[in-house]
């Protein structure tokens, strides 16, 4: 019994998260223990979030708007990533490219709060979304484009032009409907987790045949859900060559299961007895992986930062074996939850090889 008089599950749900965690834990020793760790994990984790569900067509882009603003250009592209399934997506281009030039391309994805797409892609012309970019720092699209890089800014399943019924009133413009997805795709043996990775996944095909970008220069970056996005995209997918999670990369138990109230697109059946998400991180190495973590943000925990700190740790082995330590770096800001840019930025731009944005490293 708990001490206000409850019989709760809380503390047999911690036990066994201690007794069966992390089955898959990054634990070699070699290189070629890590490589083949890093298989099984892949190919468990795609069972895990039934991404092999998914149904490939072709992505029948349609390009529906283009807007010139202030240094670039905003397409507004339809792509077709399942039967029936229509995922928009904005395109920033930056002005002044001459004929044939190409250059690196970012995805920037979105978590809740923001509008989907509109809060990365700096839609401040909406009050709403200004609000939300002003609280979560959250146009971080837009400043990626301002460096240079051709951006791409998608509403996943559940936010912005894709929420299902029930949550499409403009009063509801910042809402989410990843919750309802889930309680449709979970008894159907599919997950928002393995949707959202394979919608992704159609987008880098479609940055691969885009004549402004250069289709081996791909980074990825979000905040919070859009954090969660790009550790599993780029876990996943080697295709993407640089990676910023920003407040999303603390230890599941404190963070998740804990704080056992956090979105449902969260959580993933059996997926904790695999892994935690510093080894999920490790997936990426060598490939540059830079973590930002507020130091006040609260979904770390009641630990706190520390909590972020010990999965970065467990990642860093992963780059340390492939001697690439330097490519892992650690952002931890003063500052709640929200996205920081201060190194993830120069970071992004400097390992995707845009001249003269080489950022800061750590010693």
């Amino acid at each position: 019994m708990s001490g206000d008089g409850f019989y709760t599950a809380l503390e047999s749900m911690l036990a066994r998260f201690d007794a069966t965690a992390r089955r898959l834990a990054l634990r070699a020793q070699t290189v070629r223990e890590f490589e083949a760790w890093r298989q099984e994990l892949r190919t468990e984790l795609r069972r895990a979030i039934a991404l092999d569900t998914a149904e490939r067509v072709p992505l029948a882009p349609r390009v529906t708007e283009r807007v010139p603003l202030d240094g670039y250009v905003r397409e507004r592209v339809e792509l077709t990533t399942e039967p029936g399934v229509v995922m928009p997506v904005y395109v920033l281009v930056p002005e002044g490219l001459r004929p044939g030039e190409v250059r690196p391309a970012v995805v920037a994805l979105h978590g809740h709060g923001g509008g989907g797409k509109l809060a990365t892609a700096g839609r401040r012309d909406i009050p709403a979304v200004a609000e939300a970019i002003e609280r979560y720092h959250y146009d971080y699209g837009l400043e990626l484009v301002g460096r240079g890089l051709v951006v791409f800014c998608p509403d996943a399943r559940g936010f912005g032009e894709r929420r299902e019924a029930g949550r499409q009133s403009d009063d509801d413009l910042l809402g989410k409907s990843c919750d309802l997805l889930n309680h449709m795709a979970l008894p159907l043996g599919r997950t928002v987790l393995g949707m959202w990775t394979w919608d992704n996944m159609r987008l880098l095909d479609y940055i691969q045949t885009r004549g402004e970008c250069d289709p081996h220069r791909i980074g990825c970056a979000g905040l919070s859900g859009g954090g969660l996005q790009t550790l599993f995209l780029a876990a996943l997918d080697e295709r993407v060559r640089a990676a910023v999670i920003s407040g999303y990369f603390y230890g599941v138990k404190d963070a998740l299961l804990r704080l056992n109230s956090n979105c449902s697109c969260n959580y993933v059946p059996g997926l904790w007895q695999l892994a935690d998400m510093g080894d999920i991180g490790a997936l990426i190495a060598p490939r540059p992986l830079l973590i930002e973590t507020g130091r006040e943000d609260p979904l770390n925990g009641e630990r706190g930062a520390v909590n972020a700190e010990e999965q970065v740790a467990i990642a860093r082995q992963a780059y340390r074996l492939l001697g690439a330590e330097e490519r892992l770096e650690h952002d931890i800001f003063a500052g709640g939850h929200r996205w920081h840019g201060v190194r993830a930025l120069p970071f992004l731009a400097g390992h995707l090889g845009l001249a003269g944005q080489e950022g800061p490293r750590e010693a």
